[in-house]
Formats: structure tokens, C-alpha cells, sequence
């Protein structure tokens, strides 16, 4: 019976050593299951931290280029807005000079019938020496002619009077004052008579 009884409690320490290896392994699988399932998540989370540092990386970019695009058009804009102040910053100074320089013309054409050559000569040197100097500064007269067909935009009607052929109405048919620009711009209209 010792014997049964020795053959039983080897049973049953055997059962029971095999349920503790059971156990064992059993715990040794889950804690292993655990550790992968920690490292995995530290991973996504690495991985999500990785990808969160992208794409602030990705919005600090374009919140950059945004801003060097910005200050690119504002560069342009002042150099454009300074060049055309260069161009008209003397505008004032040519209007006030034009009826001089309308006088002069005037003066020219009624000196041109005295028959002093030398006065004529002088007077057109320094007609002429005034208006290249305006020119150098930018002033252009415009190019109106009689028979030149009329713009409201860029000519200024006067008065119509009945033409003379049926080929001047609606055309210019006298000019009355002559018209400027200062580079592109019209400083002032030429006034001129249209035909009806």
C-alpha cells in the first residue's frame, strides 16, 4: 500500500509539476504575448509621434512658403509702385510748366514773322533747348492731327462744329491745345474741335 500510496503522490507531484510547467509556460507565453503587444504600441506610438513631427514639419512648410510668396508680391509691389513714383514724382512740376512752354510756342510762331533772322535763330535755340530738356525728363507731346479720328479716352472735345467733308465727321478737325503724357500717363488731354 506504501507503494500505491508513493505511486500516487509521484502522480500527483507529477501532475502537479507538469501543471506548474503548464502554468509556467502558460505565464511565460502571456508575459511574452504582453511584452510584444507593449512593443507594439510603443512603436505605433512612435510611429505616430513620427508621423504627428511630419506633419507639423509639412504645416511649418507651407505656412513658410505662404509667407516668402507673400513677401516676394510685396517686393514687387513697392519696387513697382516706387519706379512709378520716379516716373511721376516730377508731374506737378510739367503741368506747371506746359502753358509756359504753350506760350513759347506762340511766341515762336509770331516772332517767325519778323524778318530778324538772328532774333528768330535765338528764340528757336532756347525753344528748343527747353523742350529737349522736358523730353529728357520724360514729357512727350502727343501726335494729334487734324483728320485723326476722335477717342473719348484719350482726347478732350471742346466744342463740334459742322464738317467740312462728309470724311471729318466724328474726326478732328482743329487742335486747340496740344496734350502730354509723362511716360504712360496722359498729364494732360489735348483739346481738340470735332466735326458734325
Amino acid at each position: 500500500m506504501n507503494k500505491d500510496k508513493n505511486n500516487k503522490t509521484r502522480d500527483n507531484n507529477s501532475d502537479t509539476n507538469q501543471d506548474e510547467t503548464i502554468e509556467n509556460q502558460a505565464e511565460e507565453i502571456s508575459g511574452d504575448a504582453v511584452d510584444e503587444v507593449e512593443e507594439q504600441e510603443q512603436e505605433v506610438e512612435e510611429l505616430s509621434e513620427i508621423e504627428q513631427l511630419k506633419l507639423d514639419l509639412e504645416k511649418e512648410k507651407d505656412k513658410f512658403l505662404r509667407l516668402f510668396a507673400e513677401f516676394e508680391n510685396y517686393k514687387r509691389r513697392t519696387s513697382k509702385e516706387r519706379i512709378e513714383l520716379f516716373k511721376t514724382a516730377n508731374q506737378d512740376v510739367m503741368t506747371a510748366m506746359l502753358p509756359v512752354l504753350d506760350d513759347f510756342d506762340r511766341a515762336l510762331t509770331e516772332i517767325k514773322k519778323a524778318k530778324d533772322k538772328n532774333l528768330i535763330k535765338g528764340v528757336e535755340l532756347i525753344h528748343n533747348k527747353f523742350r529737349e530738356t522736358l523730353k529728357n525728363k520724360g514729357l512727350e507731346a502727343m501726335d494729334v492731327k487734324h483728320g485723326d479720328s476722335f477717342d473719348a479716352d484719350v482726347h478732350e472735345a471742346i466744342t463740334q462744329i459742322p464738317a467740312s467733308s462728309e470724311k471729318l465727321k466724328g474726326k478732328i478737325v482743329d487742335v486747340v491745345e496740344r496734350g502730354y503724357k509723362l511716360g504712360d500717363r496722359i498729364i494732360r488731354f489735348p483739346k481738340v474741335v470735332t466735326g458734325k
